[in-house]
This record gives structure tokens, sequence and C-alpha cells, in this order.
């Protein structure tokens, strides 16, 4: 089997990782992928759908091999106020936002060996910070224990589609047990209400089961599953 696909190149990722990389754009209409045009880049990633394990088998006689597995939810847009204190994010939680962000996120596709260590941390921790500007996610809301301290933070991204998307969702380790990460969901689900936004979408690897069990507990159905291929 040829796999059909451009290569799109990530500006934004090889500047901040330092390494040239590209993700694969898969169509019908493109020439087959050859080892060649891979070779111009460090990484090139590519994203498939786990019920394709054809194209998975040409990818990896392409060199491609499995990074991670990633599952898609899709949550209900719900009328019920969230419970609990909440803000938006501001400007001065960034340090404890970007903190929190290193420690949840450590383990994630952006890993070795085709990452270094710490860079999945530091990625999702821009990530973060860009979310509480509004650039690339749209918001950033926190939830709050009794005495206004933060607990965990959850931010989202409007889409063309009219529907949102959770970006990231993390709970504070101090605060782990306690609903906080329910209370999140809910908050998301509000800012949708908000927004008039139809429904609300949240991918996670697929080793979570402490956030799959979260979305499930919270309504979601199952959407999709994929694999992420680096070569």
């Amino acid at each position: 089997m040829s796999v059909h696909a451009s290569i799109e190149p990530l500006a934004w990722e090889s500047a901040f990782f330092a390494l040239h990389s590209g993700r694969l754009r898969f169509c019908d209409q493109a020439p087959p992928l050859q080892a060649a045009a891979c070779d111009a880049y460090q990484l090139v990633q590519a994203k498939v759908p786990a019920d394709d394990l054809a194209c998975c088998d040409a990818l990896y006689a392409l060199g491609f091999r499995l990074a991670e597995g990633e599952v898609d939810f899709v949550l209900p847009v719900q009328a019920a106020s969230p419970s609990g204190g909440q803000r938006p994010a501001r400007v001065e939680d960034c340090l404890w936002l970007r903190a929190l962000a290193r420690e949840a996120f450590a383990l994630s596709r952006f890993r070795a060996p085709w990452y270094h260590p710490q860079d999945s941390g530091r990625f999702y921790a821009e990530w973060v910070e860009k979310a509480v500007y509004g650039t690339f996610d749209h918001a950033c809301l926190l939830a709050l224990d009794d005495a206004g301290s933060p607990q965990g933070f959850v931010t989202m991204r409007a889409l063309a589609t009219g529907a949102a998307r959770i970006g990231l969702l993390a709970v504070a380790r101090s605060a782990a047990r306690r609903g906080v990460g329910r209370r999140l969901v809910a908050q998301a689900q509000a800012w949708c209400q908000t927004q008039q936004l139809s429904h609300l979408s949240v991918a996670t690897q697929i080793g979570n089961l402490a956030a799959q069990r979260l979305y499930l507990g919270c309504g979601a159905r199952l959407d999709a599953t994929a694999y992420w291929l680096y070569r």
C-alpha cells in the first residue's frame, strides 16, 4: 500500500523545540509519500485513525514508529452551573500555571527518543500561558478552594464549526480526589454555553485511564481513536 500525503512544515514547533518538524497531511490526490521527502525533516509526525492499520503498516515500512495513542471524546453542553469557586486566570497566575503544566504534562507524545525529557512539560507550560493571553486557546479558567487559591485549570478554544475543544485540563496534586476535575469540566461546559457553542471535544492519551474515567463520568461519549507515528 502507498501512503498518499504531503508534508506540512510545522514552523512554530520547529522553532520551539529546535527540531525541524513536519506533519503528514493525507490526501488521495497527493503523490505517494517517499522516504526522501521525509529525510528533509528531522522529525515527521503522522496522526492515523486507529482502525487504519494498513496505513500504519505502510508508514512503518517508511521508517515511522509508534509514539502515542489518543482518544477523543465529545461532551454535552449542559445548563447546570458549575459548583465551587472559580475565575478566569490572570497574568499573575502564570507562574503557578506553568509549574502545574510542567508537572501534569511531563509525559506526552513529545517524548524521548524524539524529544528531550523536559520538552513536554516546557511545551505545555507555554501552551497554558498563551491561553491566559487568549492566543491559540481562547480562555483559561481556574477552580478555587474555599480560601480562593487555585486547585486546577482548564483551557478552551472555540472552533469555526461552532463547537469548542478543551486544550488542557490539570488538577494540582494537593487537590487530587476532591472532585476538582469534574468542576473544571463543568466550567468548560458553562463557558461553551455563554459562547453559544454546540458541543465540547477533548482528547487524552490512550494510557491516561484517570482522564478517560473523568470524561466518561461527566457524560462524554467516545468519538475517535488515533495513533501518533513519528519518523
